[in-house]
């Protein structure tokens, strides 16, 4: 199983150079950056749009795509390397491929009534056609599309009339072909073009869909016309509000017959159009940069979908989103706006799906890079911030926790290769260009403090920053020098390579030494403080060009190298020699990354796609990872989170991966207070061959002189402080917070971000206040607050919202009336005062007002209507708010007004308080759910212990498999947590009970109160020498090898199965236990009131038997036995727990096994069909999608079936703990070869669990349930499953 687990990624943006890349069809859009295609799909649950795959076979730039007309599932796709390839989404495959398209196809599109055809054109022409299928497969060339006069900028099928179709050409004019009529070639160009040779190039054109002949035209100069194809004539020229107006793309929108939408090119400004009107209807500014493509979804959503600018689940929009907030209602309100949803690519990568009925965003995909990634860097100081260098021609600075933009680098600097920071806090970041040299970005001010140009127009490959002095920079450059400077651009060393220098380190422990990687396969090392321009040091070795160099951490003297011959060198300075080769990459080595706390650990990325962790002590290779589509540039991590690392790609994507089950043994030791000597060591005891990990950086130390420091409390902090720094982001630092507050721990302490993330309910108005405090009275600085910042209006108007949010009403209706919008003011007041009312009427009289605006919340709050408003907020997805409101409520402050002066019975209001404690459980019970459908187990736990539920916290982190961050949080919460912590407990001790770690399950299990069973299972199933069992047993308090067969006898003789079973199991003959168990288990399944719970615990117990003895061929029949029992158990345990995916998977093993092996067990074939029939007849959620369920209403045979069913099962004991696992980066696109499950037949999404013949691949999240319910491999081998 991969040891490396993906926890986060960063999309990509879409590409603003060819035309036809976004496409929409049915719950799915997909847009291209340059080198793969992202495809988001609707999540009906939650009717939001996440990301569903990624396409990265193209290997040169994506040209266009085209939606497949009648197949939902389909769409092509054409690249620069003249290839042309048809996906289908569903399955994540290709379907077929073009190879070689004579030309690069410039334009693609499905052919339009004719089953499976692709039409392509290159520049000039001609048009071919492509049959992917069928008996006629092939390309033909079109009979008249050929012989242009002037290039294709793209073309158009029509999608009712058979076969016609329009070129738009760089001329300005059109041409248009249909079977049967004469073909017109170079026609309707703009009027202001003829007889002239100017270029005015079409850059959009869309069919009318409502008539066969009307066409909309855009012109780059001459903007929009609609013509007709048949009479060749204009018939109407829409103009714009200002002549600096230029739109590249338009279309129509079908849910409003003559309505159609335009983007600008120069400025975001979406216009909405109707034929019969040659002005705009309505204009809004959704973004500060221009439109490049836009798209309207045909199907419409069901209901209201996610915002993107209000604080619901994880939609942020970044702070420096360039994205404009939703406009007020223009004066223009004849026509009501239609209700759909455009797809909209902006020139800067930025894609969105915007809610036109409603005006807002319901998706922003801000800032994305839109092609390859060459390096990122953590900023020294804040683990938080990732910037990342781009062949884009910026610099963009991420938040890894909400995985959006938070600063870009002025303008375009042509490609940038390599990035630095300043060291320490001084916020600068130094970039390195293929052609204008270097320079330093002011990331808070914004802008470019200075410029290098030593290089001249040489590309500089890399830039260093000294981290041990702040005031020297090195960069290397295709010139052949390494040039080190000081930041004010005084040169202190030119050193001269014989070739191209590609790569350069300063050293982490001497201030004045630097390594340098050069084209002639060697590495140098230079001593700064001397004044030779000879380097000290010259390692040879590699084959082929040298690119980048590291000096390893904690290792003085130690570097390593990676080339283009595929292979990491390790260098040892003092030795002057190479200490180790690692091979294994199949192409160039790229990325390289030293752990900082295991000295041993390397990671490197290559042109292979491929992520590989080494163990330098013997130069193997401990995971491999494929989940990038293309080559991998950049990878790092931050000394303070060492165990979280991003890597960055040709692929466009920034991903972000956890190490921390590489050191998993560590975590125990920690949990189970081992002496410091297993956790921190020095750097000779953690090289020694064979050695268990030991940590051995600056942050593990600083932890252990903390701690040291500690009078009281001392392992709460402990396992807080290693839990943080081991943790990847998304939540863990969250989830200690708000253990803390439940602790009791003084608000004080809480940290500064402590209100962006899940506050504790009792935080949750308080917080909220100030905010709304803070916002009004911020005014704007002198020069404005920085990219995107809000206006004054913008923060007032925040504000307000979050006064009302919180029942502050006269404080919301007074900031209404200071932005004019006098009737929200007025709808509310009377829940302040009549009289209130009555003076704002009187001011209200003074002013007149032309918006007219959507005033439910006012209304809801005002008449203190609580339950119609959450139901209003959850309807719309938008989670955050209702939580808001609901805790509110349970705070008393929204009111119902009283009318008349009697005052209501105390009674009430107490029913009413305890209701909206019901809803606020109920709508954080929804967030959490929401946030682990999303992969987020650790949020959805947040979630859970916002509203004081511990046991439904711990839950979710045990279903996502976050099982070590559970139980140092239930560890730490104590009293509540202990039935779940113990349960985690027991699971970690089953992950740990193999080869190497054997104590460490006894550590675990012996934190369990009540430990006899679970000791006596680990004890059976360790397979030692005598001596090694015996001082086991002597460990655990249980009885010597020898001295357990009379103890099982006599357990026997007394009637007592349970004990004869353990004791057999602990002696030297444990088979001895098999037929004793089964034939007590088959007696319970036989008789007709049994119960999950008579017959489970002497079958749990007996699967612990040793593997070795399980397979001895005298026990073949015992064991077919025991495997079949523990299949029906796990259906049936499967069924309660609400395990939906496995349970057919699960039956259908027992049958199998039924079928293909003698045996006598009390179970049929049929039993189990009918079994199996009902709980799929009575359980419509297990059948999938809602919308087809198959198995209609159960018969009244198989609801009785079902009730039997219910009765034996009986209610899981453990609360929270139903529902499908769902581990962290389930809903991460991988690229890694396609899976396919042999549990399900489907392809796996996800983590990939192999089975034990290598071959058999299940989801890791099948893995997980199907070992919590049966113990056995699915492959019915007698092997135990360990996916933990």
């Amino acid at each position: 199983m991969s040891q490396v687990k993906q926890v986060g990624l960063l999309a990509a943006g879409c590409q603003p150079w060819n035309k036809d890349v976004c496409a929409a069809s049915g719950d799915r859009f997909a847009y291209c950056a340059t080198l793969a295609i992202y495809v988001y799909q609707r999540d009906h649950r939650y009717n939001e749009f996440k990301l569903h795959a990624i396409m990265s076979e193209h290997k040169k730039t994506i040209t266009a795509i085209s939606w497949c007309p009648h197949n939902a599932d389909v769409f092509a796709s054409a690249s620069a390397d003249n290839l042309l390839i048809v996906w289908n989404v569903a399955e994540q495959k290709v379907v077929a491929r073009l190879d070689n398209t004579k030309g690069i196809p410039a334009s693609l599109s499905w052919c339009w009534n004719s089953g499976d055809a692709v039409a392509f054109v290159s520049h000039r022409g001609p048009l071919y056609i492509w049959t992917v299928s069928g008996p006629d497969s092939g390309v033909a060339v079109h009979k008249e599309a050929h012989s242009f006069l002037s290039d294709i900028c793209l073309f158009r099928w029509h999608p009712k009339k058979k076969g016609k179709v329009v070129f738009g050409h760089t001329d300005g004019s059109l041409s248009v072909f249909q079977p049967g009529s004469k073909c017109q070639k170079h026609v309707l160009r703009p009027e202001s073009l003829e007889g002239t040779d100017e270029e005015d190039p079409v850059t959009a054109l869309e069919w009318d869909p409502l008539s066969t002949d009307y066409l909309l035209v855009a012109n780059l100069h001459n903007g929009i016309r609609l013509v007709d194809s048949e009479s060749l004539s204009c018939i109407t020229t829409f103009s714009f509000p200002s002549a600096a107006a230029s739109v590249q793309c338009l279309a129509w929108v079908p849910s409003a017959p003559g309505m159609f939408i335009t983007g600008d090119s120069q400025v975001g400004v979406l216009r909405v159009w109707n034929v019969s009107r040659t002005t705009p209807i309505d204009n809004f500014k959704l973004k500060k940069t221009g439109f490049h493509a836009l798209h309207v979804l045909n199907s419409l959503p069901q209901k209201k979908a996610f915002l993107a600018h209000s604080p619901t689940k994880n939609h942020y929009t970044s702070s420096t989103s360039e994205a404009v907030p939703p406009p007020t209602l223009s004066q223009n309100q004849a026509f009501s706006l239609p209700p759909g949803h455009a797809v909209c690519c902006f020139m800067d990568g930025g894609v969105g799906l915007y809610d036109m009925g409603a005006k807002k965003w319901d998706f922003l995909r801000d800032l994305g890079h839109v092609e390859t990634i060459f390096d990122c860097k953590f900023k020294p100081d804040d683990p938080n911030l990732l910037a990342t260098a781009s062949f884009d021609g910026t610099i963009k600075v991420w938040d890894i926790n909400t995985l959006t933009a938070v600063y870009t680098s002025p303008g375009n600097e042509g490609v940038i290769y390599s990035l630095s920071w300043a060291p320490g806090d001084l916020n600068c970041i130094a970039g390195a260009t293929s052609r204008n040299g270097a320079f330093i970005w002011d990331v808070k001010k914004g802008k470019m403090i200075t410029r290098f140009n030593e290089h001249g127009k040489n590309g500089i490959f890399c830039i260093a920053w000294s981290h041990k002095d702040s005031k020297r920079i090195a960069t290397c450059s295709g010139d052949g020098f390494c040039i080190i400077r000081t930041i004010d651009g005084k040169m202190l060393h030119k050193y001269k390579h014989p070739a191209a220098v590609f790569g350069c380190d300063w050293s982490q422990n001497n201030k004045d030494m630097i390594a340098t990687g050069c084209e002639d396969k060697n590495v140098r090392v230079y001593y700064l403080a001397t004044s030779s321009e000879q380097p000290l040091k010259v390692f040879t070795g590699h084959t082929a060009k040298v690119f980048h160099v590291r000096w390893s951490p904690l290792r003085e003297g130690i570097l390593c190298s990676g080339s283009d011959d595929g292979t990491v060198r390790i260098w040892d300075y003092t030795q002057d020699a190479c200490i180790n080769v690692l091979s294994g990459h199949t192409a160039p080595v790229r990325g390289l990354l030293w752990n900082t706390e295991i000295p041993y650990l390397l990671i490197s990325g290559s042109w292979d796609y491929t992520i590989r962790v080494w163990d330098t002590r013997d130069g193997s290779s401990l995971d491999t990872v494929y989940d990038h589509g293309a080559d991998v540039y950049g990878l790092t991590c931050h000394p303070s989170r060492p165990f979280t690392m991003a890597s960055c790609s040709r692929d466009s994507t920034v991903r972000l991966w956890s190490l921390t089950p590489l050191i998993a043994p560590l975590q125990i030791n920690i949990l189970v207070d081992r002496v410091w000597e297993e956790i921190i060591g020095n750097t000779d005891r953690a090289m020694a061959p064979g050695a268990p990990p030991l940590l051995c950086g600056k942050v593990s130390r600083d932890i252990k002189q903390e701690l040291d420091k500690l009078a009281s409390d001392v392992h709460t902090k402990k396992l807080r402080w290693f839990s943080e720094c081991l943790s990847p982001p998304g939540g863990s630092k969250n989830l200690w917070d708000l253990a803390a507050v439940m602790k009791g721990q003084d608000d004080s302490l809480l940290p500064l971000n402590y209100c962006k993330g899940i506050m504790h309910m009792r935080h949750l108005v308080r917080f909220k206040t100030s905010e709304a405090q803070e916002l009004t009275i911020v005014k704007m600085s002198k020069f404005g607050g920085g990219i995107g910042a809000p206006s004054k209006e913008e923060r007032l108007k925040e504000a307000a919202e979050i006064h009302l949010r919180l029942g502050q009403i006269q404080r919301y209706c007074e900031l209404m009336v200071e932005l004019g919008e006098w009737d929200k003011a007025l709808s509310v007041a009377p829940g302040v005062s009549m009289k209130y009312w009555r003076k704002l009427m009187q001011r209200r009289a003074e002013q007149l007002i032309q918006e007219e605006s959507d005033a439910v919340i006012p209304y809801c709050i005002a008449t203190g209507d609580v339950k119609t408003l959450v139901t209003f907020f959850t309807s719309r997805g938008q989670l955050r708010e209702a939580l808001l409101v609901a805790q509110a409520a349970c705070e008393g402050n929204i009111q119902v007004p009283q009318i008349s002066s009697m005052s209501s019975s105390p009674g009430a209001e107490a029913g009413s308080l305890e209701s909206y404690n019901g809803l606020l459980q109920q709508v954080s019970t929804e967030l959490a759910e929401c946030h682990f459908q999303d992969g987020q187990a650790v949020l959805a736990a947040c979630c859970h212990l916002a509203v004081d539920n511990i046991e439904l916290a711990l839950a979710s982190l045990i279903r996502g498999n976050e099982l070590e961050l559970a139980v140092y949080v239930g560890t730490v919460l104590d009293e509540e947590a202990k039935p779940a912590t113990h349960y985690v407990l027991e699971l970690l001790a089953r992950k740990y009970m193999s080869t190497a770690t054997w104590d460490l399950a006894a550590d675990l299990i012996l934190k369990i109160p009540e430990n006899e069973v679970l000791l006596a299972k680990l004890c059976a199933f360790y397979p030692g020498s005598s001596a090694e069992i015996n001082e086991l047993r002597d460990r655990c308090h249980l009885p010597h090898l020898e001295d357990c067969a009379p103890l099982a006898e006599s357990a026997y003789q007394e009637g007592d199965i349970f004990q004869a079973v353990k004791f057999h199991l602990l002696s030297s003959e444990p088979e001895k236990a098999l037929p004793v168990g089964i034939q007590f288990v088959e007696e319970q399944i036989g008789s007709s009131d049994w119960t999950i719970d008579s017959a489970h615990p002497v079958l749990d117990l007996l699967s612990y038997i040793r593997t070795d003895r399980l397979m001895l061929h005298k026990c073949s029949e015992h064991r077919n036995e025991l495997l079949i029992l523990c299949g029906y158990i796990g259906a049936l345990l499967a069924i309660r727990r609400h395990y939906c995916s496995i349970v057919p998977a699960l039956y259908e093993y027992t049958s199998q096994l039924l079928k293909r092996r003698e045996v006598s067990v009390p179970l049929q074939i049929e039993q189990l069909s009918a079994e199996l029939d009902a709980w799929r007849a009575c359980t419509p959620s297990a059948t999938k999608p809602l919308e087809e369920a198959p198995y209609g209403s159960p018969t009244e045979a198989q609801q009785q079936l079902y009730e039997v069913l219910l009765q034996r099962i009986k209610e899981e004991p453990l609360r929270g703990m139903t529902g499908m696992d769902y581990v962290t980066g389930s809903n991460l696109p991988s690229h890694s070869d396609v899976h396919v499950s042999c549990l399900t037949g489907q392809r796996i999404q996800g983590p990939v669990f192999f089975l034990e013949d290598g071959k058999s691949a299940i989801s890791l999240n099948d893995a997980l349930m199907w070992a919590k319910v049966n113990p056995f491999s699915p492959l019915g081998t007698g092997i135990r499953l360990n996916p933990f």
